[in-house]
Order: structure tokens, then sequence, then C-alpha cells
């Protein structure tokens, strides 16, 4: 039962190993039931990152994305009996204008017929913010010189893609800390920054969007899953709706740390989580992805699956 919504492979992603097959082989052996392949998109020549300067642009990784859905569909028919595969990509929230983020991301989804994507920012005045602590210090001085700053420019920029683009999965919320000087200090240190982390959970409870508890903050050091807990406290209070996903990058990364976020989504006090399914006739909540529903499991019954006993996480 357990599922991810959120993944990335070798063959398709400079930074992460092993091909899209080998991964998706990987979910069914540990027992997955759900797997989302998420590749990245295109972005602008402007914003690219140092690992693909050398070897791509625009044009390039829309080719590689291109590739990719079409690989992603026949293994989603090759492996149908043995876990229900859905095929989307991870949108990146980068900048406004000519390049901007949401033209590309609106002529994917007027190109291609995807089952979903995630909405990220990695991104704060156009400069990464995840991808090494150098970069991460290069925005927190264009922010003003402060993680509090940054802080709130990140929730700024998160909640111009949350209402332009309205994903209907919100990725790695709050991202922001990794590189940060306390990566699991609370928010509520910071009203400022506070606000405007509940205004954005409002805007996803609003529009009906899901939030994922990601996985990846652990195996990176971090006590809690993305987002932190006072985080999922504060948008399960509004009603708001949960899913698992692993941000995986490869076949070790696969469900990796799962049983630690099971811990923050008890501590949290959630008890319902939520999972993509196929849809019946009239029966998906988003006129853009008709193929496909959200169903709810119970966590109580969730951790029953098999999947925590095939193999050590």
């Amino acid at each position: 039962m357990p599922w991810s919504h959120h993944s990335h492979s070798g063959q398709f992603c400079g930074h992460a190993a092993e091909s899209l097959e080998q991964v998706v082989q990987d979910a069914i052996a540990k027992g997955m039931t759900t797997f989302c392949m998420t590749e990245h998109i295109a972005r602008s020549d402007l914003d690219l990152y140092p690992e693909e300067a050398e070897r791509h642009n625009q044009a390039s990784l829309a080719q590689l994305y291109d590739d990719f859905y079409h690989e992603a569909r026949r293994l989603q028919k090759a492996y149908a009996e043995q876990i229900q595969l859905f095929v989307g990509f991870e949108g990146e929230w980068i900048r406004y204008g000519e390049h901007g983020s949401s033209k590309i991301i609106y002529g994917l989804l007027e190109k291609y017929e995807v089952d979903l994507f995630i909405g990220s920012v990695h991104h704060v005045h156009t400069i990464p913010i995840d991808f090494d602590t150098a970069m991460y210090h290069k925005a927190r001085e264009t922010a003003g010189g402060s993680d509090e700053q940054i802080f709130e420019d990140y929730f700024d920029a998160q909640h111009a893609m949350l209402q332009n683009l309205q994903p209907p999965v919100v990725g790695h919320f709050d991202l922001i800390r990794l590189k940060s000087d306390e990566p699991d200090r609370s928010f509520k240190a910071w009203p400022k920054v506070w606000e405007k982390i509940t205004r954005n959970l409002k805007c996803v409870f609003d529009y009906g969007g899901v939030l994922e508890l990601n996985s990846s903050s652990l195996r990176k050091g971090m006590k809690e899953s993305y987002p932190q807990v006072e985080i999922c406290e504060a948008f399960l209070a509004m009603g708001g709706r949960f899913t698992l996903s692993d941000d995986s990058h490869g076949i070790a990364q696969v469900g990796l740390n799962y049983e630690k976020v099971l811990h923050c989504v008890e501590r949290a006090g959630i008890t319902e989580l939520s999972h993509l399914v196929p849809s019946t006739a009239k029966s998906s909540t988003d006129p853009r992805f008709p193929k496909v529903q959200w169903a709810a499991v119970q966590v109580a019954d969730l951790k029953q699956h098999a999947f925590w006993t095939k193999s050590q996480r």
C-alpha cells in the first residue's frame, strides 16, 4: 500500500541513478502499490544547473522530458498488473516574463496528458537554494543577508507559484530550511515567516491541493520530513490532505525513511493519508486531470501493509 508521488531516475536526471525501469522494479520489489514518475521539466537556458550547463540547453532538456514521458507511459502499461504507475513532472517556479515558469509549465500541460504534477520552488531570486551551501548563501545575501529574510522571500515565491499553477501536489513545502543555519528550528520563532506559511497553506486548502510528506529531508540529516510537524499540524487543522513521497533519485532512496515519516505523521495527529487512483466516470476533482482522483487510507491500515516487513527502511 505505501506510495510515492514524487520520484526521479538517473536515466532522465543528471543527479540521480539507475534507469527508470530499474526504479519501478525496485518499487515493486519493496511492496509499493502506487508510484508516480515525475521527472524535472525543461528550464530556460538562464536557469541551467552547473551539472547541466556543459551538456544541455532548454531544447535538449525538453527532448529529455519527451523521452521520459514516452518511456514512463510504456512502463505504466508494462507493469500495470504489478503496480499502479502514474506519469507527471516536477514543475519548478523560478521566474516571470518571457522565460517564465508558468509559460513552460502550461506549455507542458497542453502538450502532454499527464496524471499529476508537483509544484516546487528550488530558487529564490532565480538562485538555487538547495543545490549547495554557496548558492544558498548567495541567494540569502540577495534577499538581505539573513535566513529570516530569505525564508520570507521563499514563501512569497511559493505563494505566487500556488496562485498561478494550483499544483495538485505541493512538493517539499519547506525546502528552504535545507541549507539554512538551523534547518530544524521552529518557523514560529519568526512571526512574519509563520504568517506567510499559514497563508500558503490556506491557499493550498482552498484550491484542493495535497501536501506531500517528503522523506528526502531525513536522508539529508534533518529531524523531520518535509514539511515540519508544526506545519502539518496547521494544515491538518484546516482540513488539509497529505500524501507520501520519497523524492527518490535512484533505487537506494525508494521508500527510504518511511518509518521515520510515520513517526512525524503520528506526532502531527494525522490519521488519514491520500493517494492517486484511476478515476471512475466523472469522479475526478480536478478537470485538468480527468483520469485520476484521490483516495483516502487510514494510517492505522497503512501500517499493516507488507511494505513495512519486506526490507529494512
